[in-house]
């Protein structure tokens, strides 16, 4: 669980990314979390976005997404969500987060 200062620190960070992926009319699928897996591991923050066609609920999906890979849904707003995942290898490893 991150602390509030460190949510709002990696806000600050993903207001200039692009988002990666798309969720489209499939919705969530295994395929779909296993390739948002592999971007954290080598990431650690990143954004997505769901397009119209999906009919799902940004936060919910954020959420669901985030349990599903053991990741922190930093910020759900309109069709955008920002997830982050500290990377398992060191050497991926890019964010510092602020002390609790």
């Amino acid at each position: 669980m991150i602390t509030s200062k460190q949510r709002a620190y990696l806000r600050k960070l993903a207001n200039g990314l692009q988002p990666i992926f798309q969720i489209g009319k499939e919705g969530i699928t295994d395929v779909l979390v296993s390739q948002l897996s592999l971007a954290l591991d080598a990431r650690e923050l990143i954004k997505v976005s769901i397009l119209e066609t999906a009919l799902l609920d940004t936060r919910t999906a954020a959420d669901e997404i985030a349990a599903r890979l053991g990741a922190e849904s930093v910020q759900a707003i309109g069709s955008r969500f920002v997830l982050y995942r500290r990377a398992p290898k060191e050497q991926n490893r890019k964010i510092e987060l602020p002390k609790k």
